[in-house]
């Protein structure tokens, strides 16, 4: 099975002064800490440009509501964030602005089923950066520049570390795998890059399980004992 895609740079590329000139209309609004507090330290704040809530303090990636998110009054202010937002054809599940401060690191951590292997994806557009945003992805560093669109399979291990002069400012959306994203995501890599591997099953876990096959002693089970021997 071939090795899973951690990271594509998409063939696009948005304007950084228009993606600039929206943030300008954020940046003294009400930004929120983010909740993960045990996960960063210095100032990791976000704002909502959708949620579930309509609020723009309602800043969580994976809330448990089931309703289909919807634009906050930060987003109905910035014309061109909805521009770029309109263009990506599958459902949001959380759209925020995420912006790390001077100094600040967010530790090492992954994210639960946020690999386009689940059906599940997270994109980055860096809107403000700097070379000295140090993001680490499964023990690589990875270089966003202002504009790009990067998919980031956060089931991985990754950190960040501003260790730059200006605050960095990234546009990040969540959304669910349908065909127009298998059309975007298959250009750039083969299909079978982005299928989940079975878990690997200790040894101590599979005797077990073979004496539990042997106890039932039907035709299936035999068979699934050769198999696994």
């Amino acid at each position: 099975m071939e090795e899973l895609v951690r990271t594509i740079k998409f063939p696009v590329t948005f304007d950084t002064e228009r993606l600039k000139a929206d943030v300008q209309k954020v940046v003294k609004q009400n930004w929120t800490d983010h909740y993960n507090t045990n996960d960063y330290s210095g100032k990791w704040i976000s704002i909502a440009l959708m949620s579930k809530s309509g609020k723009s303090n309602d800043i969580y990636a994976l809330p448990k509501s089931e309703k289909p998110i919807t634009n906050t009054e930060i987003l109905d202010s910035c014309d061109y964030f909805k521009t770029v937002l309109d263009g990506f054809q599958f459902e949001k599940t959380a759209v925020r602005l995420l912006q790390l401060s001077v100094g600040a690191e967010v530790k090492p951590h992954s994210d639960h089923c946020l690999g386009y292997e689940d059906g599940f994806f997270r994109l980055h557009i860096p809107i403000i950066t700097n070379n000295g945003v140090e993001f680490i992805l499964d023990g690589n560093r990875v270089i966003m520049n202002e504009g790009e669109c990067w998919y980031i399979d956060a089931n991985f291990i990754h950190s960040v570390a501003n260790r730059g002069t200006n605050d960095r400012i990234h546009l990040v959306i969540d959304g669910i795998r349908n065909e127009w994203t298998d059309r975007l995501f298959f250009a750039e890599a083969n299909p079978n890059q982005f299928i989940k591997p079975k878990p690997v099953m200790s040894e101590e876990q599979k005797q077990l399980m073979i004496a539990e096959l042997q106890r039932m002693n039907s035709a299936v089970a035999n068979d699934l004992i050769k198999e696994m021997e």
